[in-house]
């Protein structure tokens, strides 16, 4: 049998054994609208933090580190995406507990934005949350299609299909319940076959022999005063922690924790296992750049794969390494699919003629499947997201602040926040790039550099609110808001009505 036959086969076994576990779950369960989209207070202790932990990781943690650690910078690159990838998680021990505070009965973020400061802002921060989300889950379908493609050949769109089939399966089936329960199945798979494919690459290489061969060829990539490595890591952080808070996936798990305490627990432990993981993924990309005078391509996203390749990896550990790539692109392609469905279900209950609890559950059903369809005929493409997600982050970072400043300043208003974050965005444009890398703005000095985008759009929003608050309040015209009102405008998804999965 062709490798190509047994990666295809280990897919479809691998798809449907957590399809069957996630169907076989959710067929004891009386899922209504509540359940689907956030399961409140129902998960504790070890789920809490397997379900947050394995949404966070997907198949990008076998492409992106190994690209940091490769082609832009080295260790301090890598340091910079572990930061990152870690703050942004460690961020909701803050504000989970605060806006389960505020607004216990919530849903969402999008909710939250709705009744704190409505209007504009509330369209705004949805268009960036669906946004940001489909292009992750494009990304994550992209990913492990161009896995199997570089391991055993395997047809993009025969992959995609494959993987997002069996995600639409179980997802619109159990709803986040479920979803939680296969990250906790899925957590206990990605954690010891990376660091068991990691260990045999590392070997492979000779050990520390393979760091000596590093430091003989280019020690600055080995280096944390690597200038280039820093600034490109300075970038991720700001991307990556900006982006992640409008993950609506960490939002739905804030709710479905047991307690703010679990909360805590949860995305704390989270970030401390997720460092080291990243971390070690991306040395691979490093250890990979001495045979860049064998294998020229090396160097880059594919870094993982051209290993396995140069070292002619027993077939265990290819089927190990497809394994986990399905455990990782899965967890994330129902928490991207879970969580743009959920998102519309305040739009959904104002504008269905029924809006019944049943009718929006029925309909959030056939939207979890229309949002992934789109994505499996970009994934058949082969295309690179990069630029895409570029923006994305590019609009999270000139939103984050005023966004999240309105869960602890009373004096903030809608328009404040609305205009801070459209100003922030065109700032942060001046110093953007065009999908060529070329600079959008050529007359503006350090234009094309993502660094000065990220943070000139950040920066900008942040001043924009304070300097706006501070002078409202000095002139007496602050507005106040009553925080209370967040406690009894959620809304409503209480039903006697439940639906057999």
């Amino acid at each position: 049998m062709s490798i190509g036959a047994i990666a295809l086969l280990v897919t479809l076994v691998t798809a449907a054994a957590f399809t069957l576990f996630g169907v076989l779950y959710a067929g004891r369960q009386h899922i209504d609208l509540e359940g689907y989209m956030v399961n409140r207070n129902q998960v504790g202790g070890w789920s809490a933090l397997a379900t947050v932990t394995a949404s966070a990781l997907g198949a990008w943690i076998l492409f992106s580190p190994q690209e940091a650690g490769s082609a832009f910078g080295g260790v301090s690159a890598i340091l910079g995406y572990c930061l990152g990838s870690a703050g942004a998680v460690a961020l909701f021990f803050v504000v989970g507990p605060r806006l389960r505070h505020l607004m216990p009965q919530g849903h969402s973020l999008n909710e939250y934005v709705k009744y704190r400061f409505g209007g504009p802002m509330y369209w705004l921060v949805e268009a960036v949350i669906v946004f940001y989300m489909f292009i992750y889950l494009s990304a994550e379908l992209t990913a492990i299609a161009k896995a199997l493609q570089l391991v055993a050949d395997v047809p993009l769109g025969v992959t995609a299909l494959v993987v997002i089939t069996a995600v639409f399966i179980y997802t619109t089936v159990g709803g986040l319940g479920t979803t939680i329960l296969t990250d906790v199945v899925q957590f206990v798979v990605i954690v010891p076959l990376l660091l068991i494919c990691a260990g045999v690459i590392v070997v492979a290489l000779g050990g520390s022999d393979a760091f000596g061969a590093v430091v003989a060829q280019q020690p600055e990539l080995l280096s944390l005063g690597n200038i280039s490595g820093i600034r490109f890591g300075a970038t991720l952080m700001i991307a990556i922690v900006a982006a992640e808070v409008f993950n609506q996936g960490n939002w739905q798990r804030v709710y479905a924790c047991r307690d703010s305490q679990t909360v805590r627990r949860a995305f704390l432990g989270s970030a401390v296992i997720i460092l080291p993981l990243i971390f070690i993924a991306g040395l691979l990309g490093v250890l990979a750049v001495p045979l860049a005078e064998v294998q020229p391509d090396i160097i880059g996203e594919t870094a993982l794969f051209g290993l396995l390749n140069q070292l002619a990896m027993p077939g265990w550990v290819v089927v190990s390494v497809i394994v986990l790539a399905l455990a990782l692109v899965m967890s994330s392609l129902d928490t991207m699919l879970n969580g743009i469905a959920s998102v519309f279900t305040l739009d959904l209950i104002r504008v269905l003629p029924d809006p019944s609890a049943n009718n929006v559950l029925r309909v959030s059903r056939i939207l979890t499947v229309l949002v992934g369809v789109p994505a499996i005929a970009i994934a058949a493409q082969g295309y690179s997201v990069l630029y895409l997600f570029f923006v994305a982050d590019l609009i999270c970072a000139a939103v984050l602040f005023p966004m999240l400043y309105g869960l602890y300043s009373r004096h903030l208003t809608g328009v404040n926040a609305f205009v801070s974050s459209v100003v922030g965005m065109v700032v942060g444009l001046l110093f953007f790039q065009k999908p060529d890398f070329a600079p959008l703005f050529s007359a503006v000095p350090g234009s094309a550099d993502l660094l000065h985008s990220f943070t000139a759009a950040l920066i900008t929003s942040t001043v924009v609110t304070l300097v706006w608050t501070t002078l409202a309040k000095q002139q007496g015209t602050a507005q106040v808001f009553n925080y209370d009102e967040l406690k009894t405008q959620a809304y409503s998804s209480s039903t006697d009505e439940s639906l057999p999965a």
